[in-house]
């Protein structure tokens, strides 16, 4: 086993200001984009193809995820990186030059060409840095960038686009893409580079990209762009379908798969994957549906409906504050997670059973025990993932975990989408204000988002419960190698 290249805490600083960029760089743009594309729609025309802007993005940034982790075991981080960040910064000009809505997509899914293994990328060098004893602690900077860009993205987005100009929602990426660029590339050169002899499974990234491309497009388009019964949807996902079988039969059969076996077969890692997807799952689906619910059946403003958001999002990052300092110093690293996840299953049911019954600052309260336990466990999935496996396989295994959250996230949000969008809302969504009986079909459809939410809050309980608890390399203990750990 490699051990962690350990670094002053003043050089640690400045490589995580620059891989925080990097991952704010690919966070940004799944979030600045959505308040800015009516004005995007007025000025270019097209409006009918506005859904592209970011569905092109989430497929492109989705499927090459496995794909970075890869070449960041076979070429080395840093030069992926960079190339990552490259792909990006010229996505981002060519979309702000656009000069239509589909040039403007097609700029976008480049973006994502580049942002999608941005944020893998990061975790792995993190990883390559730190011992995993102390690598809880650096997740929670990661959790911050998502926070940061989940208030900041709607907020920004929407001021450039009603005051200035939407094309500065990707000119401003220029800046921050530069100075990533420089300080990652700085830093990150006079540290040796980890390379480990593998070959790249082009096959079965084809039939990988296939698959997740499908089933993201369809899970974009379904209920918003065609029903969820048509035959385009349909055909979507049984293409996806398809195409997963293939994937699975090309890693099963194939001398060096994309992902190899030797990760999968690892429970850890399975659990690990399947906990953080329902989790964060429910954090993205939530943080989508929440302002529908506050600026219709609460009359809040826009603006003032993205302020609720954040104490939900600064719980999340107190969680994983808390979480991520406490696995350096307790040896059962799971407790936190577990309680908080627990606890917030309780929460999200409570919120299901009373609403219409509770006041705003109750149901805020319950979404806030909800969010913390989600933070409390991603920084130890992430952790325990990466402390699981061989050290040639850090960033595949990286890549694979971030893969499978993005798809998982995609799932969840189109299921509370769908139940949030129920009750008719149809009918009352462009009024100012709604009748009592429109307002109890919302809390009807809400009943269900929340009762969703206790069942995703519950399997993540359970996934992380069922997950082995091994010991993080760079503590004082006897035992085998965590990374040869059996299945």
């Amino acid at each position: 086993m490699t051990a962690a290249v350990t670094q002053p805490p003043a050089d640690m600083r400045q490589v995580m200001v620059g891989l925080g960029l990097a991952m704010l760089l690919s966070a940004l743009d799944q979030t600045i984009v959505v308040t800015a594309m009516p004005t995007i729609g007025a000025d270019l025309g097209e409006p009918q193809n506005l859904p592209w802007i970011v569905t092109a993005y989430l497929i492109a940034a989705t499927v090459v995820t496995p794909l970075y982790g890869k070449f960041a075991d076979v070429y080395g981080r840093r030069i992926v990186l960079l190339v990552g960040l490259v792909i990006f910064i010229l996505g981002s000009i060519a979309c702000a030059l656009a000069p239509s809505i589909t040039a403007l997509a097609a700029a976008r899914a480049a973006q994502g060409l580049g942002g999608g293994g941005l944020i893998s990328l990061a975790q792995t060098i993190v990883a390559d840095l730190v011992s995993p004893r102390e690598r809880g602690r650096y997740q929670t900077y990661f959790a911050a960038v998502f926070i940061t860009s989940s208030v900041a993205g709607p907020a920004l987005g929407g001021y450039f686009a009603q005051y200035l100009h939407w094309s500065l929602i990707f000119w401003i990426n220029l800046p921050l893409g530069l100075a990533a660029l420089l300080i990652t590339n700085a830093r990150l050169k006079r540290l040796p580079e980890r390379r480990h002899p593998h070959s790249v499974d082009y096959a079965g990234a084809a039939l990988l990209i296939t698959a997740s491309g499908a089933l993201v497009l369809g899970l974009s388009w379904g209920g918003n762009r065609y029903p969820w019964a048509s035959a385009p949807i349909l055909g979507l996902l049984a293409l996806s379908a398809l195409f997963w079988a293939g994937f699975a039969w090309r890693t099963r059969t194939a001398e060096e798969p994309l992902i190899p076996m030797r990760i999968l077969s690892l429970r850890i890692v399975r659990d690990a994957i399947v906990s953080s997807s329902f989790g964060l799952g429910a954090f993205v689906a939530l943080s989508v549906v929440m302002p529908i619910y506050y600026e219709v059946g609460m009359g809040l403003s826009a603006h003032d409906s993205g302020l609720v958001l954040i104490p939900l999002m600064a719980a999340t990052v107190a969680g994983a504050t808390l979480s991520g300092r406490m696995m350096s110093t307790l040896t059962h690293y799971k407790t936190l997670p577990l309680a908080g996840l627990g606890v917030g299953a309780v929460a999200a049911a409570l919120a299901a059973w009373q609403i219409g019954a509770v006041s705003f600052t109750v149901l805020n309260i319950l979404l806030i025990v909800v969010n913390f336990g989600v933070g409390a466990m991603l920084p130890v999935a992430t952790v325990s993932v990466q402390n699981a496996v061989l050290a040639r396989d850090l960033g595949t295994a990286t890549a694979t975990t971030q893969f499978f959250r993005q798809l998982g996230s995609s799932v969840i949000v189109a299921l509370f989408a769908a139940l949030a969008l129920g009750g008719g809302r149809a009918a009352y969504i462009a009024e100012a204000r709604i009748t009592p009986e429109e307002l109890m079909r919302l809390n009807g459809s809400f009943r269900l988002v929340f009762a969703a939410l206790a069942v995703c809050m519950a399997l993540s309980f359970a996934f992380m419960a069922r997950m082995e608890e091994l010991p993080l390399r760079g503590e004082r203990r006897h035992g085998p190698a965590p990374a040869e750990a059996d299945s």
